[in-house]
């Protein structure tokens, strides 16, 4: 197992995750295409591009190093990197542990990226908008012209909403309870907006009569069930195509009927995008390097460290779509 030793630049808050962009302290024996100085992502979800699932062009899982919220220790040897003050062990969290000026990593977990790139926007793409917009162009793969539903205006969402205009859709529908969340989707892209309070029917139906049957493609963003099955019903029979990118809790399943399918629509998950990170996210960083300014969008605050209780009370309040945080 390889391993590299990074120092602390910039992280955004996010529930359950932190968005990494880092510079390289120094690195472990036998790592051949990290070296100190570099300036490096680190990934949830690894690659360590020699298991099968890394060799396969149809998946962006990997064996070892996939995401895995209950993985709390490094892979070779079972124990943690960090101690309390007293000696007792602070455990990993989802393969980068970055609560902290400096952390230990996996070498599948991180990716060396373009040294022109400004870090304070490129740790955006340490998750939200890599998934979001990957979802997009990698796991819907949806062409121009497209009609598309996002269900949820967080960061996600609306990096979705973004890749969707990018694509070239021509209706980008944009639903969420937060009113605020309009100005910014249409900064980014969207085409219409809806508010379910201000509905008098369901979504599904609103959308079903705004595009004539129903969106070629949804992405729910929300971690709703109920939600969920809104997106699914909203997409055109014959052919729509549901994303899954939302956190959704437990024990609760599916809200579909096995032959609800049989009218042709689609329901997929996506993770991070469907980005392999190592080989295929520096490429997608040069590209994000031709327009920074639409990035720059999704930060919306930024704050001292100390102040991370703030930074998350902005995010449950709906006020914060990522807050850049300095150490």
């Amino acid at each position: 197992m390889l391993l590299n030793i990074f120092t602390y630049t910039y992280l955004s808050v996010d529930f359950g995750l932190m968005d990494i962009c880092r510079v390289v302290e120094s690195v472990g024996e036998g790592v051949e295409d990290i070296t100190e100085g570099d300036h490096v992502l680190t990934i949830f979800n690894g690659e360590c591009g020699e298991c099968t699932y890394c060799k396969l062009k149809t998946t962006n899982l990997c064996a070892k190093f996939r995401v895995d919220p209950l993985q709390s220790v490094m892979r070779n040897d079972g124990k943690t990197r960090f101690l309390t003050q007293d000696g007792k062990p602070i455990y990993h969290f989802l393969n980068t542990s970055t609560f902290s000026e400096y952390t230990v990593v996996d070498s599948a977990c991180v990716v060396k990226i373009n040294p022109k790139a400004p870090l304070n926007t490129m740790t955006l793409l340490s998750c939200c908008l890599s998934t979001g917009i990957g979802s997009v162009i990698n796991t819907a793969n949806i062409h121009q012209g497209s009609t598309v539903a996002v269900f949820g205006l967080g960061a996600v969402g609306l990096a979705a909403i973004l890749g969707a205009k990018t694509r070239g859709a021509s209706t980008i529908i944009g639903i969420d309870i937060n009113n605020d969340k309009r100005s910014k989707g249409q900064t980014l892209g969207m085409t219409n907006f809806i508010n379910p309070s201000d509905l008098k029917t369901s979504v599904h139906e609103k959308i079903r009569d705004m595009t004539e049957g129903g969106v070629d493609f949804s992405f729910e963003c929300a971690g709703n069930l109920d939600l969920l099955r809104e997106a699914f019903l909203s997409t055109h029979d014959g052919w729509g195509l549901t994303v899954v990118l939302g956190i959704h809790p437990t024990p609760r399943t599916l809200p579909l009927h096995p032959m609800e399918l049989f009218d042709g629509r689609a329901i997929i998950g996506s993770v991070f995008g469907g980005f392999k990170g190592k080989t295929q996210l520096p490429l997608f960083v040069n590209q994000c390097l031709r327009d920074l300014k639409l990035l720059e969008e999704f930060i919306t605050h930024e704050l001292p460290f100390n102040n991370i209780d703030q930074a998350f009370e902005l995010l449950i309040r709906g006020k914060s779509l990522r807050c850049l945080l300095h150490l």
